[in-house]
């Protein structure tokens, strides 16, 4: 089978049994690409090009090392997955009679901190503005909602109207895979909502089709806001409150889970809340600091 044909089934399975993101699926169809243009380049496996059951072991460690040292330990990583994954699924299809992939493994990727915020800089970031206007208020809900219920930012976009109900103070959440989920939504956030729903109409109106739109969160022209404003607008705010590091939506989150966790909460609940399939990611967050460790210790231990 000619390799573009095997990489066209590939993303169709990624994307409608998998169902995954688009930015994901991308992110699958350039590394395979990529691992391709090197193949092509490569005159002893020219013809693996053609087809992918004369792909060698040998050829897949070829490519990973020609990506040392201009990529990162983390995209060499996510390259090896993709190709790994790729492969998987050809013989799983029975398009090959065998995965290529003795000896292929990911370098090792030092374990990184989430990047979070103290309370105090969390409650500066959401201090009010007192400016009332559609766009403000929108703004100041997406943040308090971010920080409230712990949202990935595509979460946060794709939120439909209907999607929160405020008499019990639940979102209902589309996460990745499409897999659904009920976060709590705090009270400060769902005051911020109600005061930005109540000035939405004026942004609905701006919508040159005349459509009406079920999005929560619009943008100034009366269309579904996106992500990567999002991110600018935080960053803009940071800037504004003099937050000197960078401020990503992502940072909220995490800040969401690193003082719930630091209140008590057990993992397993921000588990559930965060979305994650596995424990393991969400045990990221046990950084507690030595000195909250050191006082639970001291109030819980019985012979201290």
């Amino acid at each position: 089978m000619e390799f573009e044909e095997a990489l066209q089934g590939f993303i169709s399975y990624l994307e409608t049994e998998r169902n995954l993101s688009g930015n994901t699926v991308e992110s699958y169809r350039k590394d395979l690409r990529q691992f391709k243009r090197f193949l092509a380049g490569k005159e002893a496996t020219r013809m693996g090009v053609e087809d992918v059951s004369r792909i060698t072991a040998v050829d897949i460690r070829h490519f990973l090392l020609s990506l040392y040292p201009s990529h990162a330990p983390s995209s060499i990583a996510r390259k090896v997955s993709s190709v790994k994954g790729f492969f998987v699924f050809l013989r799983r299809r029975k398009w090959i009679d065998k995965a290529p992939l003795k000896g292929v493994t990911a370098p090792k990727i030092p374990k990184k901190l989430p990047n979070f915020l103290s309370v105090d800089e969390v409650f500066h970031l959401l201090a009010e503005s007192g400016e009332d206007d559609p766009l403000s208020l929108r703004d100041r809900a997406v943040l308090e909602l971010i920080y409230s219920s712990g949202l990935r930012v595509s979460e946060v976009v794709s939120l439909n109207v209907g999607d929160i109900d405020e008499s019990i103070h639940l979102v209902r959440v589309l996460g990745k895979g499409g897999k659904e989920r009920i976060v709590p939504v705090g009270e400060k956030a769902l005051v911020a909502i109600r005061a930005y729903k109540e000035k939405r109409g004026e942004l609905v109106r701006k919508r040159k089709d005349g459509i009406s739109t079920q999005a929560l969160f619009l943008n100034r022209f009366g269309t579904r806001l996106t992500a990567r404003s999002v991110e600018r607008m935080i960053k803009i705010y940071a800037q504004k409150r003099g937050l000197a590091r960078k401020i990503n939506p992502h940072a909220l989150r995490h800040s969401f889970a690193t003082h719930l966790l630091g209140a008590g909460a057990d993992l397993r609940s921000i588990q559930e809340m965060l979305g994650h399939a596995n424990l393991s990611t969400t045990q990221k967050y046990t950084h507690i600091s030595l000195e909250q460790l050191m006082r639970v210790y001291d109030k819980s231990h019985p012979r201290k």
